[in-house]
């Protein structure tokens, strides 16, 4: 089951409830959309929270909802890379968002057919923070190899520490060596400074991404 074709599903008789695996930054977060959820008319479709902690989303989750046929939204954290790769082999979804709203209207949207992105992220890379200095006008940045895909100095960046997002934002600079640079590729090393962002710490990762546009189908 995705989100997408939740409506489709439950049309065809094959599924009347909605399993959900919640996995937050903080407690309250967990609380304040299950309060939501149990209020959300569920007359045609019920919507089980089946799990949620506080926490990354890891392998025990993506195991959980492949078993149970569950949807595992996340607020504030991101999957763990074993968590992901183990998502995509089973096709189960993870769906990560950093207000509550949002995560309601797309479920309150599924719920009745409605749901049609007309955004969409795309990943395209991911590095590890080994050291950081300072730079002039910037600050503290961080030291990096990129382990994954391409991380260009226009994309927007996640700095993820122990699977808790703890800044969401731009690039604010980019250096190869010591000259500035549009972009860091998979296996180099180089500096990234973010905007108006200093806690940075070695082990951290920083997920690079975009948001293309996606036409509305009818």
């Amino acid at each position: 089951v995705t989100l997408e074709n939740l409506f489709e599903t439950i049309a065809d008789a094959e599924v009347k409830e909605l399993n959900l695996i919640i996995k937050a930054d903080v407690q309250g977060s967990i609380e304040a959309l299950q309060d939501s959820l149990d209020k959300m008319d569920q007359s045609e479709v019920r919507i089980n929270t089946i799990h949620s902690a506080v926490g990354a989303i890891n392998e025990t989750d993506v195991v959980l909802a492949d078993a149970s046929n569950a949807i595992i939204i996340g607020f504030g954290v991101r999957p763990d890379a074993k968590a992901r790769n183990l998502a995509e082999r089973d096709g189960v979804e993870i769906r990560c968002y950093d207000v509550i709203y949002k995560a309601l209207e797309d479920l309150d949207a599924a719920r009745i057919g409605m749901l049609k992105p007309t955004e969409v992220e795309v990943s395209t890379g991911m590095a590890t923070v080994l050291d950081t200095f300072k730079v002039p006008k910037v600050g503290i940045a961080a030291g990096v190899r990129v382990e994954e895909g391409e991380i260009a100095a226009t994309d927007s960046v996640r700095l993820v520490r122990d699977g808790i997002v703890v800044y969401n934002g731009s690039i604010a600079s980019m250096r190869h060596y010591k000259d500035e640079a549009k972009s860091l590729r998979s296996g180099t090393e180089g500096g990234i400074g973010l905007e108006n962002f200093q806690d940075i710490k070695p082990g951290d990762q920083i997920e690079a991404y975009r948001i293309d546009e996606v036409a509305r189908t009818e």
